[in-house]
């Protein structure tokens, strides 16, 4: 007899639709699944068959065939357990055939307890995409396939519960949508940042237009303690955003039952010795998603930037340009997404006192070597480069009396929703990722800044997309000061975060 169970599947961060088909025939007894499946789908033959002796149930003496189609398409992890379990004791009547509207998937214990599957969010919205309507999952995943909305999700901590309901014996209670009950802990605030008003000021910016940023000054300044508070001011993340953001993360099995959802843009930090694959993907036989993926919808903030390898910081040109990055290895090729704000530190120099006299005692060549780590088309993608300056005894013995992120952030919100007016519901979320279209109709410049860009784009020697990055920035600029057209005082203050007097070049 032959039976036919849905399920999911991942292929990349996009999930799809899997039938396992089992079939039990005469003949010597053997258990083979075909459909090009990992070491990992393999091995479910020995969970599956232990599971189903320990829960009490005869395991078919028969030649035992499971097809995992589309055949043509590689299967991996430990997802299938539950559906091939599930067609095994259909084809073997001991269960009634499964609802052609269901769909099974979760990982088996020998005892037959069910675990938890990475990718459980984008698994959840491909089945709503099927037209499936009624999801079994493991216990600790359903808050999680909950998200998908449109869905029955019932959640099943053993074999020996899914096979009572679905006998109509003891019926499950569909698990309820998950919703968040607040973030626990706050994010690090501004008011605590003594001075730095320059820098709290590109941040600002940054914040409200999406932009890149680079901080360079010497050691102990404030670079990083001013990037971790960056979070802080950012928007809140739309329903999509938090959805795009979290099944990246779900892939990688960095969600919990507890937190299901991201509900705060993501933060991600690598250290300087990551290395290329991390940075951008990778990994054989599965392609995983990396660093700027995991930050998408949110902030990579790379830290001490000239230490990091060329190749790594090469990477990133492509993604901040395209917000995806495409990953192709001999196993296949991958799309992840990657739209996110790189927010950079540097010392100046080696020692990191390049412009403090005598404090400096690096060699000219040497400085120039150092800086030269950072290629001219990766800070040609930089939006604002700042300077930030050790701060001396008198402010740092003050107390703190800068704006709290409150204040900041209030800013930041309502010249985002000047962006959410002006772009409508079906444009670009923020003036960062304007094209061209969007800034000729949007970035209008009369006379007066016509001539101040002419001028500063012959002296600072702009390429054309530092032109277009300048318009973003004054665009937003101008948001910031009440939504209006671009000024010469808005163009000006752009134009000022085009260069840094620590660069040697």
């Amino acid at each position: 007899m032959m039976t036919q169970v849905r399920s999911l599947g991942l292929h990349g961060v996009e999930g799809y639709e899997v039938t396992a088909e089992c079939d039990l025939s005469r003949g010597l007894p053997n258990f083979e699944i075909v459909g090009l499946p990992d070491t990992a789908v393999k091995e479910a033959r020995e969970r599956v068959r232990a599971a189903v002796k320990n829960c009490g149930f005869p395991f078919p003496v028969s030649r035992i065939t499971v097809n995992l189609a589309p055949a043509d398409r590689k299967k991996g992890g430990t997802i299938y357990d539950l559906p091939i379990l599930v067609g095994i004791l259909s084809a073997g009547e001991q269960l009634p055939p499964p609802d052609p509207k269901a769909a099974f998937l979760g990982e088996l214990s020998l005892s037959g307890a069910l675990r938890s599957v990475s990718g459980m969010l984008p698994m959840a919205l491909a089945a709503r995409r099927a037209g499936i309507e009624t999801l079994y999952v493991p216990a600790d995943a359903a808050p999680e396939a909950t998200l998908a909305k449109g869905l029955t999700v019932y959640p099943v901590a053993h074999v020996s519960e899914l096979v009572a309901h679905l006998k109509g014996e003891a019926p499950l209670s569909p698990a309820a949508a998950w919703t968040p009950d607040g973030e626990s802990g706050e994010l690090p605030d501004f008011a605590e940042v003594k001075g730095q008003e320059q820098a709290k000021r590109a941040l600002e910016i940054a914040a409200a237009g999406g932009h890149n940023v680079l901080m360079i000054g010497p050691p102990g300044s404030g670079k990083s303690m001013l990037a971790r508070r960056l979070p802080s001011i950012l928007p809140e993340l739309s329903e999509r955003e938090a959805l795009e953001a979290t099944a990246v993360h779900s892939v990688l099995g960095l969600t919990s039952r507890e937190h299901p959802l991201l509900t705060r843009r993501p933060f991600r930090a690598p250290h300087h010795t990551i290395s290329a694959a991390g940075m951008a993907g990778g990994g054989v036989p599965l392609i995983r998603p990396g660093e700027i993926s995991l930050a998408h919808r949110g902030v990579l903030f790379l830290d001490e930037l000239p230490e990091f390898h060329k190749d790594v910081l090469e990477v990133l040109r492509q993604p901040m340009e395209e917000g995806t990055v495409q990953i192709t290895r001999a196993s296949g090729s991958e799309v992840f997404p990657a739209r996110f704000m790189l927010v950079c530190a540097m010392n100046p120099c080696k020692c990191g006192w390049y412009g403090h006299g005598q404090r400096c005692k690096c060699a000219p060549r040497d400085v120039e070597k150092y800086q030269s780590q950072i290629s001219g088309p990766l800070l040609d993608r930089v939006d604002l480069t700042v300077e930030v300056d050790a701060p001396d005894f008198d402010t740092l013995s003050e107390r703190p009396s800068g704006e709290s992120s409150a204040v900041i952030k209030a800013r930041v919100d309502a010249a985002r929703a000047v962006q959410a007016r002006r772009f409508g519901p079906g444009g670009v979320p923020c003036n960062a990722q304007m094209g061209r279209g969007e800034l000729e109709e949007f970035c209008p410049l009369d006379e007066a800044c016509q001539g101040l860009l002419k001028s500063a784009f012959q002296r600072m020697g702009l390429t054309a997309r530092s032109y277009d990055r300048v318009l973003r920035v004054a665009r937003t600029i101008a948001d910031l000061d009440g939504g209006g057209d671009i000024r010469a005082s808005h163009l000006a203050e752009a134009l000022q975060y085009r260069s840094s007097g620590w660069l040697t070049r």
